[in-house]
């Protein structure tokens, strides 16, 4: 599905974000950004100081655009968040949701890129293939789906979503979705760009991706990794926990 897209495409690291992203937003930045219209109706809204839980880093960091003008030679500009999501999960309900299925807090890596409209395209590819390449890496049998129109938000110019499996389960769960906003975004943040050649003033590209949500990883490498000596651990994470496997001793 994705053969224009290779995994072993050498890929320049998204600039790191500050680490100490707003967790709450006034209303006025909520609106302007988000995905789809219904991210709102599953936004914890602390109602005294009238601000927003963020349901994704997307929000804050896009908004780091708003109103700017930027120089052509700096796009794309590839920005990567960490942090706490909060969501309602208004109407969720039964076993499919439960555990770590479906959780009103959870972690998340989040990529963001502004580009120009005639690279964005690339841009996409190169995010995609960034997200291919951390499952890759995790050893986790997954697919990837691209969304027709009437799965995506009517926002998403294209979008793919990753699914791993889940042999507990026995189904496919979405770790990601990575998607271009074409000038949707950009059109109401009025994020715009100065071409270098006729210094016309144009809309930029907004495209953003999940690398990954963290809990459902959490869960897909502890039931795809079981074997009778215990529970093996991914080479890529061997470095991080110190140990090959975990077991009852």
């Amino acid at each position: 599905m994705l053969s224009s897209i290779s995994s072993s495409m050498r890929q320049r690291k998204p600039d790191i974000v500050k680490c100490n992203l707003l967790r709450l937003l006034t209303k006025i930045p909520v609106t302007v950004p988000v995905s789809s219209p219904d991210k709102e109706g599953q936004m914890y809204h602390c109602e005294v100081d009238n601000l927003y839980l963020i349901p994704t880093a997307e929000v804050p960091v896009t908004n780091i655009y708003r109103d700017e003008i930027l120089k052509e030679e700096d796009l794309p500009i590839k920005n990567c968040a960490y942090t706490e999501c909060f969501r309602r999960e208004a109407g969720s309900y039964g076993k499919d949701v439960r555990g770590l299925n479906r959780l009103h807090e959870f972690s998340k890596v989040e990529l963001v890129r502004i580009d120009k409209p005639e690279h964005s395209k690339q841009s996409h590819k190169e995010m995609l293939d960034h997200v291919e390449g951390l499952l890759i890496k995790l050893e986790l049998p997954y697919r990837i789906l691209r969304l027709c129109g009437g799965d995506m938000s009517f926002t998403s110019s294209i979008c793919f979503d990753f699914e791993v499996y889940s042999e507990a389960q026995k189904r496919w769960l979405e770790v990601s979705s990575v998607s271009n906003f074409d000038t949707y975004q950009a059109n109401r943040l009025h994020c715009r760009y100065r071409r270098a050649s006729d210094k016309k003033i144009e809309l930029c590209h907004t495209l953003n991706g999940s690398a990954l949500a963290l809990p459902r990883i959490v869960a897909a490498l502890l039931e795809d990794n079981q074997t009778p000596e215990g529970i093996r651990i991914p080479k890529a994470l061997v470095p991080y926990t110190g140990f090959d496997m975990i077991t009852n001793d």
